[in-house]
């Protein structure tokens, strides 16, 4: 009869005699490469959109994780530097969305130091505005004011024409600096 150490010990040897599938080593490369090429600007751009180190860091994690699960396929894009700008302030948004969904404000409208605001405390309320926002109209936002992509570079990333850009960028001010006010 054959004891359950026996078993243990004869299903680890079976296990350990396995082969290993390795995948190529090309994609890994490949992607080495983009990551070289790109990580500074998607760092540099959510930092801009989240204003804290952690939240970019993960954002930039995010981007090349979606890159190396093939979820954002960069082989078919004509501009990657622009792809990859798109995808952290995408992503960007999505960490102030979160960061709205489980933050309490801490700050008193009501208080007599109301009306005169630090930078840190309006950027931050801007922050929170935009986690309100559609995803593109969020993303729209960023790249024009933030990243400074003109309307024309934002009319191809969007595929819209240069006109709507314009109009759309209009009334993302207003319903952002409607909700600053709030």
């Amino acid at each position: 009869m054959v004891s359950e150490a026996d078993e243990v010990t004869t299903a680890s040897a079976q296990i350990d005699e396995l082969p290993i599938p390795m995948p190529s080593t090309a994609p890994a490369a490949g992607f080495a490469e983009l990551y070289e090429r790109h990580y500074e600007a998607v760092f540099r751009a959510a930092l801009r959109v989240t204003g804290n180190s952690a939240d970019a860091e993960d954002v930039l994690q995010t981007v090349f994780l979606r890159v190396l699960a093939g979820s954002g396929d960069v082989g078919d894009v004509t501009l990657p530097a622009a792809y990859f700008r798109r995808a952290a302030v995408n992503a960007a948004v999505d960490v102030l969305r979160r960061r709205e969904l489980r933050a309490d404000s801490v700050y008193d409208d009501s208080a007599p130091h109301a009306a005169v605001q630090p930078p840190v405390l309006l950027k931050a309320r801007l922050r929170r505005a935009l986690g309100i926002l559609d995803r593109d109209d969020a993303s729209l936002f960023l790249l024009r004011h933030v990243e400074g992509l003109s309307n024309e570079e934002l009319a191809e990333m969007f595929e819209i024409e240069k006109n709507n850009v314009a109009v759309r960028l209009h009334r993302i001010r207003v319903r952002l600096q409607a909700e600053m006010e709030r």
